[in-house]
């Protein structure tokens, strides 16, 4: 798959934030278990914590539901944190060859922020990973941030839905 260009990582930001309400993103992460037989001695390997053998399907999904990145064959013991930190897109987003656009100002702010990917709390908050504020004693503020996010999160679910459904 190729990457998008700048100004495509811009129009898919202005897309989160138009139809997500969540701004400077320009992609969801997140992996699905794949249900499958369990390999001639694979031993625990692929069974996963759900109860049954799996691959794990990896993937980067846009605001349209399409999908930027996928990885797929991962065992299914494996967390998607453990995934995406071995993954050569991990590694593109630190060097940035994706082309990401450089940080600017939220609305209604000026201190320039960096264009990031939103992912659920198994993901490790980083420069350029965003994930929800953990459950204990939220503001207001934080409560509706961890609404926002969670509905721009759930494209990759429903990316995931359309591609079982087919």
């Amino acid at each position: 798959m190729s990457w998008p260009t700048q100004q495509r990582w811009k129009g898919v930001a202005s897309l989160f934030s138009n139809k997500w309400n969540f701004c400077h993103s320009v992609s969801a992460l997140d992996g699905k278990h794949i249900a499958s037989r369990c390999l001639p001695s694979a031993g625990s390997h692929y069974y996963n914590y759900k109860g049954f053998h799996s691959i794990m399907l990896f993937t980067l999904v846009d605001a349209d539901y399409k999908f930027q990145y996928v990885d797929a064959g991962t065992n299914g013991c494996s967390s998607d944190a453990g995934i995406f930190s071995a993954t050569a897109l991990r590694e593109a987003l630190e060097i940035n060859p994706l082309g990401l656009p450089e940080p600017e100002p939220l609305p209604d702010d000026d201190t320039p922020v960096p264009i990031f990917v939103i992912g659920d709390g198994t993901f490790a908050l980083w420069l350029l990973t965003m994930k929800s504020f953990p459950d204990c004693n939220m503001t207001r503020q934080q409560c509706i941030f961890n609404y926002r996010l969670s509905r721009a999160r759930h494209v990759v679910e429903n990316a995931f839905g359309i591609l079982a459904s087919r």
